[in-house]
């Protein structure tokens, strides 16, 4: 077999294994790992290369600040402040496979999705980034057009792509955006600029019973036609 062949390989067996993370060990990933990381995530592809994202790292007492920050604001009911509204409804199809995520998780974990209760307690979860040592924000200049959002996610699926294939678990996160505005503001993020994501970053903890999830994927047969 040749280097390139088993290249392809090892990117295919990466993009089909990775999972979300949602329990992690407390130590803090080597800088230096980060920066290999981050570096292989810039080769993302974007519309005429305009590389539009914007990386905020924060680890140790930042981190932890902003966790207390973020839950306060929850607890005391502050209205969300998103720049990315959260969806209010969703077509059949996807609707049903977001039910069928929350049943599997239950059934996985014993956390249903469906308890508001329960919902507060995996939000608070959230905003602490699951016990990750690192959390990551990704954001970006908000005049830019849907194309540049769909270009973030090129390259937010670049990084956990090689975050894990050095070992590294990640998981995106829509809530840790909620409070956008005093997100920013905390961190020193310019109001023009429009947060987009959230991603907890560090090693797995094998013993966490919400890492044995692993998510089903459609058939190929359910989102390709072929024409000729």
């Amino acid at each position: 077999m040749t280097n390139q062949r088993k290249k392809i390989m090892d990117a295919m067996a990466c993009i089909s294994s990775r999972k979300s993370i949602r329990g992690f060990r407390p130590e803090p990933v080597p800088r230096e790992l980060l920066q290999e990381i981050f570096a292989t995530a810039r080769w993302s592809p974007s519309y005429k290369n305009t590389q539009p994202w914007e990386v905020m790292v924060l680890s140790g007492e930042k981190k932890a600040a902003l966790t207390r920050e973020v839950q306060r604001l929850f607890q005391d009911g502050a209205p969300p402040t998103p720049d990315l509204a959260e969806p209010q409804g969703w077509p059949p199809a996807e609707a049903a496979r977001i039910a069928h995520l929350y049943q599997s998780r239950a059934q996985a974990t014993g956390i249903d999705l469906a308890d508001p209760k329960v919902i507060n307690k995996a939000k608070m979860a959230n905003f602490a980034f699951y016990g990750a040592p690192h959390a990551v924000y990704l954001f970006q200049d908000a005049s830019l057009s849907l194309w540049s959002l769909f270009d973030l996610g090129l390259f937010a699926q670049s990084l956990m792509l090689a975050a894990h294939a050095k070992g590294v678990g990640t998981v995106p996160q829509a809530f840790a955006t909620d409070y956008a505005a005093q997100i920013k503001q905390f961190l020193g993020i310019p109001t023009g600029k429009r947060l987009v994501l959230g991603m907890s970053l560090g090693y797995a903890d094998p013993a966490a019973p919400v890492n044995a999830l692993r998510t089903e994927r459609m058939p190929v047969e359910k989102f390709v036609r072929w024409l000729s």
